[in-house]
């Protein structure tokens, strides 16, 4: 890793970063040290726990996530940035959940892959350092790596985290991205809340639709429904189907309960404005979808990482939890007739279809 100059006024430095990080649309910007030991108890006996479902990556590692310079040889710094991504219709989420008929994705996806508009931004933020001092030693990550990158923000002094296990700020709620560069430059510490300030809420635990935060910060993976929808590879588990509803593409309902909330602004990145009108799209009008329109429709998307099939597999719960209809029905069988040979994704269908029948039968 390229060594930094020697004579740097590290804290003139890093008022230069914080105003490039500005205008290059970040929010907010702190740097925190690599001490993670607190946070790596917690993450070792929730692996332990096999609290981590499928998620293999979070373990194969071994210690780099929570040892910054085993990642990244002598970073001594980690410089985390947020980027707000609530929507400005985000007001609407609560009647797209409210109507089984459309299908809710969850509002972070709805506008261009966040990994790759961070990604980008932070690799020129890190080019306008490097103008400014020379070669020095850094990478950029945005959640695509081993990295605690909710641990390193909280120690920068960018929130805490909730109960529910994301980030919260106080004068921005938790409708935010996080992105990090690892560095050798031995920049200021960014003073950092020693407390969190959720209090006696337990409104994130309470509506969890799968109950899934089993306990104040902890949350079994299992069970949630971002996990359920975008992280399993396989059949969703019959006992969390029908709580599912209609989000098709990970769960909000944690944040949209969020009294921190409140103090959310509606970003005005319009990489993050919702695409291809997913924001309340028909449920059937999607099942209709061939690979090739999925792909054109979810272009640049981070919805486009679960892949066609658990695409369908997702539509095709909601429809299950769906009123009985006979356009329901019909594109059910539709769509089971083009499938055949795929066993998990026959059987979803099957299974939303006898859901149609039994609630038809129970309106006679």
């Amino acid at each position: 890793m390229p060594q930094p100059p020697d004579n740097i006024d590290h804290a003139r430095l890093l008022q230069q970063i914080t105003r490039w990080s500005e205008e290059l649309g970040f929010q907010q910007l702190g740097v925190s040290d690599i001490d993670l030991a607190d946070h790596e108890e917690h993450l070792n006996n929730w692996l332990a726990a096999g609290l981590h479902g499928e998620m293999d990556y979070m373990h194969k590692h071994g210690s780099k996530r929570s040892h910054p310079e085993q990642l990244v040889d002598e970073t001594c710094r980690v410089i985390s940035v947020r980027m707000d991504y609530m929507p400005p219709d985000c007001e609407l989420s609560d009647a797209v959940l409210a109507n089984p008929q459309l299908g809710f994705i969850s509002r972070y996806a709805l506008g261009r892959d966040y990994h790759k508009v961070m990604r980008k931004r932070l690799q020129k933020l890190s080019e306008k350092i490097q103008q400014q001092i020379g070669d020095f030693g850094y990478r950029v990550f945005v959640d695509s790596a081993p990295v605690l990158e909710k641990a390193l923000a909280e120690k920068s002094g960018l929130g805490w985290i909730g109960k529910h296990s994301n980030l919260i700020n106080r004068n921005a709620g938790s409708w935010f991205f996080l992105g990090e560069i690892y560095t050798n430059l031995p920049l200021p510490l960014s003073k950092h809340q020693t407390q969190e300030h959720c209090g006696t809420c337990t409104s994130c635990i309470d509506i969890c639709p799968t109950q899934a935060i089993i306990a104040p910060y902890k949350v079994d993976a299992r069970r949630c429904i971002s996990y359920l929808t975008i992280e399993l590879h396989g059949p969703i588990p019959l006992q969390y189907r029908e709580a599912i509803g209609n989000r098709i593409y990970g769960c909000d309902d944690c944040q949209l309960c969020c009294p921190w909330n409140r103090f959310s602004q509606p970003t005005s990145e319009q990489d993050f404005f919702a695409r291809h009108p997913l924001d309340a799209p028909a449920l059937t009008e999607l099942l209709q979808w061939d690979e090739a329109t999925f792909l054109k429709n979810t272009e640049g998307s981070a919805i486009r990482r679960i892949g066609y099939r658990r695409w369908l597999r997702n539509i095709s719960v909601a429809l299950g939890n769906a009123p009985p209809s006979p356009d329901i029905t019909g594109a059910l069988v539709q769509k089971r007739e083009e499938l055949t040979g795929d066993d998990m994704l026959v059987e979803h269908i099957e299974w939303a279809m006898a859901r149609q029948r039994r609630a038809m039968k129970s309106e006679k």
